[in-house]
Parts: C-alpha cells; sequence; structure tokens
C-alpha cells in the first residue's frame, strides 16, 4: 500500500472513530437526563455532586424563611400594635398679630384713632393616641391650647372634629374626644420600669401638612436617660421626664413613646435643637412618663380638670444667715416660713422656722425642687416628710387636699 493511501486510511479511521464517539457521548448524556444512568454516575462520583446541589437549594429555602422570620422584630410587632391608635390633630387658633387702626366718629380723627387687636387664623399640628374605644384621646395641652376648631385625622383616613374635655398646663396634658365606637386603644406599661438603654419606639406625625399622609411615622431609638428636670417655662413643669434619641420633630408632640412590648410609656412633647436656627431633632427629645399621664387623665375626665393640691406652706430658700441662725450646717433645704391654720402642713407638724430636706424620695435643696414636685402626687395622697428642727432631724407624713376655693 502506498503512503498516500495509508494516509487516506488513518484519516477514515479517525473520522469513524470521532462520529462512534460523539454517538456513544449523546447516548450517556440522554440516558442521565432519563434518570438510567445515575447508578453509574454515584459509581463515578457524580451523584454526590447533584444531592449536594439539591441540599443547598432546601437550605436557601430555609435561609429565607428565617430571613422572613427575623423581620418580624420586636419594633415592627409593637409597631404594628400600637400605630393604628395614633392620630394625627389639627387645630386653628386665633392669634393675635397687632392693633388694627378703626376710625369710629370726629373726635378720633383729631386725638387719635381707636386701637383694637387683630387677630389671624394659624394651624397647629400635632399627635395623638386613642385610649378608650369610645373616642377618648390623650396628648399635649400645648398641641390643643386655643383651640377654635380641632380636627382629628385617623390613619386610615377618616377625620372626625374633635373637642377639649379637659386640659391640664401644669403637666402639659390634654384629653380629647371624638365621636366614635369599636376603637383601637394602646395598652399602657409601667414608666417607672424603664431601663437606660432600652429600645423605645416613637410614632406620630411630624410634618403632617408637608406629607398630607394620616399614616403615622415611627421612628426607633433608646432611653438615653431617666428623671430629666428643665426650669419651668410659662407654668410648664417638664421634670420627671424620659429622655430618648428616638427622632422627634414638630408634629410628633403629644404621640406615643412605646416600649419593645407595645406598650405605651411615654407622651412625646418637646426636642432640644440646641440652637434657635435648627427646628429638626438632634437626638435629644422628651417625653411624659405613662404613670404620670394616666393619673392626669382620671382627674381630667373626672373633674375636668386637675385639682390643685394645697400645702398651706410658705417657705423659701436657705442663705448662709438663715443657715447660721437656725443652726443649720448646709444650706440645702427650704425653711418654713409661714403655715395657714388647719392646713395639710399644720396637722403634719410643721412649724415656722422648721428646714424642709426632704419629701419622697426626692432630696429638697431649694424652692424650685417643691415646685415641680407635686406633678405626680394628686389631691388625698400622703407625702412623707423630713425636716430639721432645733438641729433634730424630725419626719411627718403631709397628707394632701384641693386648695380651697374661698383663699
Amino acid at each position: 500500500m502506498s503512503a498516500k493511501a495509508k494516509v487516506g486510511l488513518y484519516l477514515f479511521l479517525l473520522v469513524v472513530g470521532l462520529i462512534v464517539g460523539a454517538l456513544a457521548g449523546g447516548e450517556i448524556v440522554r440516558r442521565v437526563y432519563r434518570g438510567i444512568g445515575v447508578r453509574e454516575l454515584k459509581e463515578a462520583g457524580t451523584g454526590d455532586a447533584l444531592s449536594q446541589s439539591g441540599q443547598a437549594r432546601d437550605g436557601g429555602a430555609g435561609v429565607q424563611s428565617q430571613v422572613a422570620s427575623s423581620r418580624q422584630s420586636a419594633i415592627v410587632l409593637a409597631t404594628q400594635k400600637v400605630a393604628p391608635c395614633v392620630v394625627g390633630i389639627v387645630v386653628t387658633q386665633l392669634q393675635v398679630v397687632g392693633p388694627s387702626y378703626q376710625y369710629g366718629d370726629f373726635f378720633d380723627l383729631f386725638f387719635g384713632p381707636n386701637l383694637m387687636p387683630r387677630y389671624r387664623e394659624v394651624e397647629n399640628m400635632g399627635s395623638g393616641f386613642t385610649i378608650d374605644a369610645k373616642g377618648i384621646i390623650l396628648t399635649n395641652n400645648h398641641v390643643v391650647q386655643g383651640a377654635e376648631k380641632l380636627y382629628i385625622n385617623f390613619p386610615d383616613g377618616r377625620q372626625a372634629e374633635g373637642k377639649v374635655l379637659g386640659a391640664d398646663p401644669y403637666s402639659d396634658i390634654a384629653v380629647v374626644s371624638v365621636v366614635g365606637d369599636g376603637l383601637q386603644c394602646v395598652t399602657f406599661g409601667n414608666s417607672d420600669e424603664l431601663l437606660i438603654g432600652e429600645w423605645v419606639i416613637a410614632i406620630g406625625n411630624p410634618f403632617l401638612n408637608f406629607f398630607n399622609d394620616p399614616r403615622p411615622t415611627v421612628t426607633v431609638g433608646v432611653v438615653s436617660a431617666l428623671n430629666r428636670n428643665f426650669v419651668p417655662s410659662q407654668d410648664v413643669y417638664y421634670q420627671g421626664m424620659i429622655q430618648t434619641d428616638a427622632a422627634i420633630n414638630p408634629g410628633n408632640s403629644g404621640g406615643p413613646l412605646v416600649n419593645a412590648n407595645g406598650e405605651v410609656i411615654g407622651i412625646n412633647s418637646f426636642i432640644y435643637t440646641g440652637s434657635r436656627q435648627s427646628k429638626g431633632s438632634i437626638g435629644i427629645g422628651f417625653a411624659i412618663p405613662a404613670n404620670r399621664a394616666k393619673r392626669v387623665v382620671v382627674e381630667l375626665m373626672r373633674y375636668g380638670r386637675r385639682r390643685q393640691v394645697w400645702t398651706g406652706i410658705t417657705v423659701q430658700d436657705l442663705d448662709r444667715a438663715i443657715a447660721l441662725t437656725l443652726g443649720v450646717k448646709s444650706m440645702d433645704g427650704v425653711v418654713v416660713t409661714d403655715i395657714q391654720r388647719g392646713s395639710p402642713g399644720g396637722v403634719a407638724g410643721l412649724k415656722a422656722g422648721d428646714v424642709i430636706m426632704g419629701m419622697g424620695e426626692r432630696a429638697i435643696r431649694t424652692h424650685g425642687d417643691l415646685e415641680g414636685f407635686f406633678l405626680d402626687y394628686f389631691v388625698g395622697d400622703s407625702v412623707r416628710i423630713s425636716f430639721i428642727r432645733n438641729g433634730r432631724t424630725v419626719s411627718g407624713m403631709l397628707v394632701l387636699k384641693e386648695y380651697p376655693t374661698h383663699r
């Protein structure tokens, strides 16, 4: 056979081999897809890889399930529980903007115009939350103060006209009513059991007019501090306040501060902005403790006002001269200057010249400590009082009465 023929024969055999190999490979692939060659593939080690791939797919579904479950966090569940109870409050108020000049008669042309006050209508917005299924809503007094008209916006889009049932400027708490029945209500928690650092949720309607959406906004933070006291402003006493870094902005006032269990533990009331130019939250907000608010609500619902407690005691701060005269080493405390006859202070055994050092659980250093002390005490409550008389520490029980109207 010639060399040329041999080359042709080799090429022919090569082509035949390629065709046979391709046909055999195709058959193996078809058998794999039909499930016929699984045993052979397992023997070759390929079946383990396929099995592991299936397990990975099953494991992926498990991970997705875990992620879906983790999204239902305590914060989410607490929000779902409370948000339907939170309302937006729109108040129309009359504001004095200055005098208007009205010429009444001939003499006014020569002796001056008759100055009349000039008013304009302004809108104030805030938040609140339902505490009774029949339409009782809790909010801040400064939200509804001076309201000419008052409208409640529910999260589902309903709007109802409301009226103020009672308000207490002293503690900045008010109760509003609307016509309703079967409304979803909040559950109160115990604000005395709060822990610094625990999660809290602020829910309200900041910038309601901007969003034009009645559904509340949710912000999350922690309890930053407890028992924060502030100098009284315009007869409002913010003492024993809850501090939080949950973002609170204009419109949040009156809304609930909620713990991880979905319980209301405070009423969001004001923020610290750090400057007059800044009006937004910088993470320093304050809430009225829920335990105080609950007792104020009882007063407002029963009497339409918070009854003013009466002690019958007049005091003044100690100075060095008074302290030396009374033989008191420290200038902490207040000295009693007068006791009204038959008053709770007199019944408790106090006398002029006694130096009050403590009331309840609070140390009394100046008269300012007394001014906000009775925020958490009401008519009928008993308060233990400690004072110094003739160098000895004496204690007594002060039973608070309502301030007599004839005095």
